[in-house]
């Protein structure tokens, strides 16, 4: 079904892939919420490497600011994995 040329690029984006993953553990990324209050810190690979808030924050506003400044830290993630992952198949992929 596959030839050995297209199961050398096969193998060649997955250990490209698995850089591209590698590199992205080493990204980071910040969103913030409330001009800075909030701080979200997620890698490349969106796993959530830190949390820091004011403490003078009122809590009823605390879990609204942390999902704000989250999701501005996850998009980040979002679009720079997605960079990464057409990097890594650029050239091996048609049209990448």
């Amino acid at each position: 079904m596959f030839g050995n040329g297209m199961m050398k690029k096969l193998q060649e984006m997955q250990e490209k892939t698995e850089i591209a993953k590698e590199k992205l553990n080493n990204i980071k990324l910040i969103g913030e919420a409330n001009e800075g209050a909030v701080r979200v810190e997620v890698n490349g690979n969106g796993v959530i490497t830190a949390l820091n808030f004011s403490p003078d924050i009122d809590l009823k506003d605390l879990n609204r600011l942390i999902i704000l400044a989250a999701n501005r830290a996850l998009e980040q993630a979002y679009r720079t994995r997605e960079m990464e992952m057409a990097q890594a198949a650029r050239g091996i992929i048609p049209g990448m």
